[in-house]
């Protein structure tokens, strides 16, 4: 006994439609589906609108379910999940605050932030491992530059510095 195939919407948008936006559809894969429901539509079988647009019975099969369900966006490519940030919302303030605050070398801590000296700080404050390099992805998410300013020695004389800039300490 034959099943009956799955009915598709012609209140959206007609086959010479679907087909008009399929021509302008940069997407490979929502161009596909827009020609094999066009076709369905035009009374073509299901395997061969499937065929004609590139794609197997049952992706045809799932993109009509969509189609019906959601309409033309049912069509586009969902958008993939994502991982989980490792550092939490308040965590990440956190982080904004000590490098805007900046290091202290007095208590032991270098002249400037590093990649690493971050990484370490998090290890230490939050008890989470991260590489320099996704600390970088997490400093430039965070709107942050990750260039470093002049580094500058704590023992630094300000009234040395501008006499040799003005040529007080020029050789005779």
């Amino acid at each position: 006994m034959a099943r009956p195939g799955l009915t598709i919407r012609t209140d959206l948008a007609s086959a010479a439609e679907l087909r008009r936006l399929a021509r302008r559809e940069p997407r490979r894969r929502t161009m596909q589906r827009l020609l094999a429901v066009a076709n369905a539509l035009e009374g073509m079988s299901r395997a061969e609108a499937a065929r004609a647009a590139g794609m197997e019975r049952q992706a045809l099969r799932d993109a009509v379910i969509r189609f019906n369900a959601e309409g033309l966006a049912g069509l586009v490519d969902r958008p993939h999940g994502h991982r989980r940030e490792i550092l939490s919302e308040g965590e990440q303030a956190v982080l904004v605050h000590r490098i805007l605050v900046g290091p202290d070398p007095e208590q032991g801590e270098p002249s400037s932030w590093t990649l690493p000296d971050l990484c370490r700080f998090i290890e230490e404050r939050f008890d989470k491992t991260m590489c320099p390099q996704s600390m970088s992805r997490v400093v430039r998410r965070l709107g942050l530059s990750k260039q470093k300013a002049r580094p500058v020695h704590p023992k630094r004389n300000a009234r040395a510095a501008a006499a040799f800039a003005k040529g007080g300490f020029a050789p005779p």
